[in-house]
């Protein structure tokens, strides 16, 4: 019998997905899933869920719930999180200080200065982690879903001896919608995807060995297609391939959409995925949830009665993943983040690319992808050495070079000077003082 431990099960969609795709596999149909999180009446309710699904299943799995990481850990098989360090609270100054300085950050959990914030807060949390499973479960399978991705996983899989992998559901969520868009089967696409997490691009998209990009550029002079994703069809029909994650991430990620007030509104008012992409918009999104994250549950419990419960698996990679290792270990191939050794020739070689790898037996098997385009390799050079930079910058907890970082982001850099983003990074190391501690 497998074990799973879930920390930070407190992921309502996440969880509830994960463990109905391990159902899918025989090899987890007696497993053991193992729920923790810090939030007891959360937790309560997420395994409720997860028992109707289970119950549904008519598998012997069993759920378990407990508030202790080292029980969730004790002689797990696998282990997925979700978790983050610091909620809404501090979230929304990591968003609102830099607003005042200009800086309109969207989603705010990846990348720009928003994103370099969580990563401080998140690095020492998730090498805890792995100092956690080194000890109760060292031959588990660790797979990250929490963000930012890159760094994350770059601070991981450089400072510790872990197996862990970062997942994204952006790469096989952006083939699904052009699949739609092109009206093909998602299945009869060949694709390889590379870059870096949220800002990896189709490098091949095609159908029986057949270009599908002069049929997607013919698509998106319909406006309707067109204005579903603004930031991305136009980074696409400018750069030439299209990039894996929503226009409301990529539209902070880089210089050119959100630097002015009159450039927001004609291309991340509307349709960037993360409706309708302003800022107040967002926080007032996910404070209402925060509210009602019992409402939701309650809702779902009510409309999926056991005999009604959907038992189709997901299109998120963990669980073939986890079959591949520790199932009936059926090879999967699926885009990872993973350190780049020169997978990817002009990205640095000891960045964390995501790339695409094949899961079996034996471990994980990176594939050579070859160069960039050299216009994509100027964009995503910068993300990836900004992120190595940080991560050094927290290890050492340095603020001197987190200031560094923050200079070369793009959109803080199109936005402010200097200056500015000294005392903006001042401001945003008060506020995170509670979570970060001393920076010299």
């Amino acid at each position: 019998m497998k074990k799973f431990a879930f920390i930070g099960a407190g992921s309502f969609v996440f969880t509830r997905n994960i463990v109905r795709d391990l159902l899918t596999f025989p090899a987890f149909h007696d497993a053991e899933f193992c729920l923790m999180d810090t939030d007891s009446a959360r937790l309560k309710a997420i395994c409720e869920c997860c028992q109707r699904i289970v119950t549904a299943s008519n598998k012997p799995a069993k759920l378990t719930t407990t508030l202790s990481r080292e029980e969730a850990l004790t002689g797990a098989d696998g282990v997925l999180c979700t978790v983050f360090n610091g909620g809404i609270d501090i979230w929304r100054h990591d968003i609102e200080i830099p607003k005042k300085y200009g800086v309109d950050i969207n989603v705010g959990d990846t990348r720009s200065v928003s994103g370099i914030f969580r990563a401080l807060r998140n690095i020492p949390l998730m090498l805890e982690i792995c100092g956690d499973i080194k000890k109760y479960c060292p031959n588990a399978v660790f797979l990250n879903y929490t963000n930012p991705m890159s760094m994350l996983c770059k601070a991981m899989q450089t400072y510790t001896d872990v197996e862990v992998t970062g997942l994204c559901h952006s790469v096989q969520g952006t083939v699904k919608m052009l699949a739609e868009w092109l009206e093909v089967p998602k299945e009869e696409i060949d694709y390889l995807c590379a870059g870096v997490n949220h800002q990896a691009f189709y490098l091949k998209l095609q159908r029986g060995g057949k270009d599908l990009y002069p049929l997607l550029r013919e698509k998106l002079k319909n406006t309707e297609f067109y204005n579903k994703e603004i930031v991305r069809n136009n980074m696409f029909l400018n750069l030439d391939y299209y990039v894996t994650e929503s226009s409301g991430h990529n539209s902070e990620y880089n210089p050119w959409f959100r630097k002015r007030p009159d450039l927001i509104e004609t291309y991340c008012t509307h349709s960037t995925n993360w409706n309708p992409g302003l800022y107040a918009f967002s926080l007032n999104l996910r404070l209402e949830r925060e509210g009602h994250w019992r409402d939701e549950i309650d809702q779902w419990l009510e409309e999926n009665p056991v005999d009604q419960i959907s038992l189709e698996k997901s299109e998120e990679y963990a669980a073939n993943i986890f079959n591949a290792r520790i199932g009936d270990h059926t090879p999967f191939l699926f885009n990872g983040n993973v350190i780049n050794d020169g997978c990817i020739p002009n990205l640095p070689s000891d960045a964390c690319v995501e790339i695409p790898v094949l899961a079996d037996r034996a471990g994980y098997h990176k594939t050579y992808v070859g160069n960039l385009p050299a216009h994509l390799a100027i964009l995503v050079n910068t993300t990836a050495r900004l992120e190595n930079l940080v991560v050094e910058a927290a290890m050492e907890k340095n603020r001197r070079k987190v200031f560094q970082a923050v200079c070369m982001d793009p959109l803080t850099s199109a936005v402010c000077s200097l200056d500015e983003i000294k005392q903006m990074t001042d401001k945003l190391f008060e506020a995170n003082k509670t979570y970060l501690g001393d920076y010299q």
